[in-house]
């Protein structure tokens, strides 16, 4: 869809810490053909902060940048995939607790890596519809650990980092203008990341830590490589050739392309053949020192491009996301201003 007068008023993302891959291969985590494979330098680590902590942390940075104040927050929306540090929980209402402490809407959304653009286009919606002139406040938070998570192997080729980001949407104008965003749905390739296992009764009921890979094999085995890589590439190709549309222009015309935090095996594959993005047009330099956080790679990169004075007024981002489900996401951003704040 067109977006008409949706602004990002300020950016924020929280690291704790940084593990290289070089020290995980030492220590024996990583296999070195993984690491080869990955083109990773390292990953954020968090040692004893928790997803919802690292998310609070990223709100209240992301509220002070955009020079916004509770009393104009209409809506808090927090994206994640894993565990947020308690059980049965409520952690929207924890970061709204932290960093607001009023009184509107706080949802938790659960879209796995397609979660940060969700939130995006549920409060564009939001806004768009006439609820006030407020801002909404985005979050995204995972923590990726043991026992539960192999960030290594868990999903080989995209190594897993924990970190939290933040983004301030609003009517009232800002660094960046939101042009256009698209999703779109295929549950068909939902077992990709189910297998065949049958339905548990708590947590972890078939093995620890997660094991993707054996889930993709099950379907692949029933279904065929050539039918899934079809059908997601369908779906990637669907939300960026809509977002590009309604913003009237091409993807040659973007002078950044945010991909997800994928390996460097994974990138050339999925994103740079298929669609011929060229690496240096996109945030792999950054990603490739922080590694894949959930919902939160797109909001990261954009937080990196504006912090870092990598892009200027009139240059155009897409933003491009991927969950498991199957959804994706497209968003094109048009940067109105230089921030004032940096790295």
């Amino acid at each position: 869809m067109r977006v008409e007068d949706i602004y990002i008023r300020g950016t924020s993302v929280r690291l704790p810490s940084l593990l290289t891959v070089e020290d995980a291969v030492a220590a024996g985590a990583c296999p070195p053909r993984l690491a080869a494979a990955t083109e990773l330098e390292s990953v954020a680590y968090s040692p004893d902060e928790s997803a919802a902590e690292m998310a609070a942390h990223a709100a209240r940075t992301a509220l002070a940048r955009a020079g916004s104040t509770p009393a104009q927050v209409e809506l808090l929306l927090h994206a994640d995939t894993y565990h947020q540090g308690q059980d049965l929980w409520p952690v929207a209402s924890y970061i709204q607790r932290e960093a607001l402490g009023n009184s509107c809407q706080a949802i938790e959304i659960r879209q796995m890596s397609n979660g940060g653009l969700a939130a995006l286009d549920l409060a564009t919606a939001y806004l768009t519809a006439g609820h006030g002139r407020g801002d909404a406040l985005l979050t995204t938070a995972d923590r990726f650990c043991a026992p539960g998570i192999d960030r290594w192997q868990t999903d080989p080729g995209t190594p897993y980092a924990d970190g939290a980001t933040a983004l301030v949407l609003s009517r009232r104008g800002g660094v960046a203008r939101l042009v256009s965003l698209a999703l779109f749905a295929d549950p068909e390739l939902e077992p990709l990341h189910r297998g065949d296992e049958p339905f548990t009764t708590a947590p972890f009921g078939h093995r620890m830590p997660v094991d993707f890979e054996q889930a993709k094999r099950a379907f692949i085995g029933r279904a065929g490589m050539s039918y899934a890589i079809t059908r997601a590439h369908h779906g990637q190709r669907t939300v960026i050739k809509q977002a590009l549309a309604d913003a009237g222009m091409e993807l040659g015309d973007a002078q950044r392309v945010v991909l997800p935090h994928f390996g460097g095996r994974r990138l050339k594959a999925i994103y740079y053949q298929p669609f011929g993005i060229d690496p240096a047009r996109t945030t792999w330099e950054f990603s490739r020192t922080v590694g894949h956080l959930g919902a939160g790679d797109q909001f990261a990169s954009l937080d990196h491009l504006l912090a870092s004075r990598s892009v200027r007024p009139g240059d155009r981002c897409v933003l491009v996301s991927v969950g498991a489900g199957y959804s994706w996401g497209c968003a094109v951003v048009e940067i109105t201003e230089q921030p004032g704040w940096s790295d």
